[in-house]
């Protein structure tokens, strides 16, 4: 087990969600309101994971990756991510499952969702298999895991603001 398998067969995961809801009669409204409701869980689940988890050793091991020069480039991007894709999920209660409004809503889920897992794989999720070790990914691993069992009906998604995370999260050197 290891948590950069993990938060990729969860990348995987979403993206086949998505899809779920493409394959679907949109005139199905009871089907895309279940699968929206999973497909949302997972998002938020997933980004409190990560954030709990992933980018804190992630600032302590990282020295960026990509287009990021800085693990702390990677996480404050990540975070500024999460918050588009709960932003855009919370746009969504507004309107009825279904509608036009609504599809349009996901849209917009589903690319915020869509350009942070790519910038995520490319830069922050590298960087870490660079520079932590078999050990640490599997401890890591197992944590995550569980947090995503026992958040399994999902948690509170609030924003956080990327710099006091950064500040919160980062190891001071003596």
């Amino acid at each position: 087990m290891d948590i950069t398998e993990l938060i990729l067969a969860d990348h995987h995961e979403q993206r086949r969600m998505f899809a779920l809801l493409d394959d679907v009669d949109p005139g199905q409204t009871d089907a895309v309101s279940a699968i929206w409701g999973r497909l949302r869980v997972l998002l938020e689940v997933h980004a409190e994971a990560e954030e709990h988890l992933f980018y804190p050793h992630l600032l302590d091991l990282g020295s960026g990756a990509g287009s990021k020069d800085s693990a702390g480039a990677e996480t404050r991007d990540a975070l500024h991510d999460h918050n588009d894709i709960r932003d855009a999920i919370s746009s969504l209660e507004g309107h009825q499952v279904g509608t036009a409004p609504w599809w349009d809503g996901l849209a917009k889920v589903r690319e915020a969702n869509s350009d942070h897992m790519g910038e995520e794989e490319r830069e922050a999720l590298a960087d870490f298999r660079r520079h932590a070790g078999l050990s640490l990914r599997h401890d890591l691993g197992v944590k995550f895991a569980m947090f995503e069992a026992q958040h399994a009906q999902g948690v509170t998604a609030k924003d956080k603001d990327p710099q006091a995370f950064i500040e919160q999260n980062t190891q001071s050197t003596p």
